[in-house]
């Protein structure tokens, strides 16, 4: 399976930020959206990517002030990134071998869609189910 049909089946909703936004203000958003990371945007370029992670190693844990401090400064940056075309596969062992828990997906330069480390265990679990299924169909038969 591929990028490109998790998208198809969760949508392609992106929640992004300016890198000169307060940080207060970008948890707020992802609590209000329920989500645990936004992507922080110059315009129509992916600049970095801002977790709860980051929140709480680089403010909680420096006793910076939220309000005072913007997202470039505590954002994660360079940004790995996926494409549609690849597979859950690739993107499972990223997000195993890098910690991350986050996968802007681009295309052609544009940011189309995000993946959660949650949509990808979801996906994996239902391709397993799938084949369970259908080796017990096969036995049966």
């Amino acid at each position: 399976m591929l990028v490109r049909h998790i998208l198809e089946k969760k949508g392609a909703a992106v929640y992004a930020i300016g890198p000169d936004t307060p940080v207060l203000e970008a948890i707020r958003s992802m609590a209000a959206h329920h989500i645990g990371a936004l992507l922080v945007m110059r315009g129509d370029e992916l600049a970095g990517i801002l977790s709860e992670r980051d929140y709480a190693r680089k403010i909680v844990l420096h006793g910076r002030s939220s309000s005072d401090t913007p997202v470039a400064q505590i954002m994660s940056s360079p940004v790995v990134t996926v494409t549609p075309d690849d597979t859950i596969e690739a993107c499972m062992r990223l997000v195993t071998e890098r910690r991350f828990r986050h996968l802007p997906v681009v295309e052609g330069g544009r940011v189309v869609g995000v993946l959660s480390i949650g949509d990808l265990v979801k996906t994996l679990l239902e391709e397993q189910r799938q084949t369970i299924e259908h080796l017990e169909a096969y036995i049966r038969s």
